[in-house]
């Protein structure tokens, strides 16, 4: 298989002559070189459109003996960082003698393809060529599931250490990612689920090359019960994050109600000697030594009978 990275119509049109196939991966093409590379390759018109304006969902559209296959890569970023760019759309044209990607942004997972089909030298069939394509770029999703899950992991014990907005923001970054993925996957899932044998017949492979596509199709089913998981996962946080807060909430109500009953025979001592009866000034509060056991002293032990019941009820524990 001949491998190019730009429009060559010399090679191209060598490689038709003689039937070889070959894979053409183009990255960010003007729409003059996409509406050339049509008219080079024979493409349908609709087909050239679509990859002209991209924005497309994952689809398959099928033109006599050449189909566009619209996929949705993953792009991998560290866990700690937020991905801002977690989707790359590739365009695939596909036909029994070549196989076009056309994407907006460089691609490692391509790339990196590109340069092991490069080094192998054992002769593959052509659907090997198309599966291990669409399979690169579906494949893309495990990594960034495995950084999901460690983000999600980290994002639980953080909330148990302490929740605070920092978490909640993190807790809905994780919700609308989730949200994003899944319905990149899902329509992926639903073509390789009804149009395997379409994409076989019209693009020119062989009969059992849906065993391949089946393979794919495998990985497509578990990358959104991962998604699904995932999205539980993260519905669980923020039920987690709400009941922190709650016993947050109940533990700095319980404190201040401790505080106020303590407060509240101190209050009645106070009040009561504060209202000066001349009963209670001429036989009752006479020198200093009555000011300090009636006076001080009545609050402080009031206050440290109503410390010790606390204790002694297990208010004041923090599980109590």
């Amino acid at each position: 298989m001949r491998i190019l990275d730009s429009i060559d119509d010399a090679l191209i049109k060598e490689s038709r002559q003689k039937q070889e196939f070959f894979w053409l991966d183009l990255s960010d093409p003007s729409k003059e070189q996409i509406e050339h590379l049509g008219a080079l390759l024979g493409l349908h018109p609709l087909a050239v459109e679509d990859s002209v304006k991209f924005g497309q969902r994952a689809k398959l559209d099928t033109y006599g003996d050449t189909a566009l296959l619209v996929l949705q890569g993953g792009v991998e970023s560290e866990p700690e960082d937020e991905n801002p760019h977690p989707l790359e759309e590739v365009h695939c044209h596909l036909s029994g003698d070549f196989i076009v990607t056309v994407h907006r942004n460089p691609y490692s997972e391509l790339h990196d393809l590109r340069e092991q089909f490069t080094r192998s030298n054992s002769p593959k069939t052509e659907r090997y060529y198309v599966y291990k394509i669409v399979d690169v770029i579906v494949d893309s999703y495990f990594p960034m599931l495995a950084d999901l899950d460690e983000q999600i992991n980290d994002l639980e014990d953080a909330i148990v250490s302490g929740a605070g907005r920092r978490e909640l923001e993190e807790t809905f970054r994780l919700k609308r990612l989730l949200l994003r993925l899944r319905k990149a996957v899902v329509p992926m899932r639903d073509v390789f689920a009804r149009q395997i044998e379409v994409i076989t017949d019209l693009a020119g492979l062989e009969p059992d090359s849906h065993d391949y596509f089946r393979d794919i199709y495998d990985h497509l089913i578990r990358i959104c019960d991962e998604l699904d998981s995932y999205h539980e996962m993260v519905a669980s946080c923020t039920d987690l994050y709400l009941s922190t807060v709650a016993n947050k909430q109940g533990a700095t109500s319980k404190q201040l109600a401790i505080i106020a009953s303590i407060f509240l025979p101190l209050s009645f001592l106070t009040g009561f000697f504060g209202m000066n009866f001349s009963w209670e000034v001429g036989h009752v509060l006479v020198g200093p030594l009555a000011f300090f056991l009636l006076g001080l002293g009545t609050m402080v032990a009031s206050a440290c009978l109503m410390w010790w019941w606390f204790h002694h009820k297990g208010w004041t524990r923090a599980d109590g």
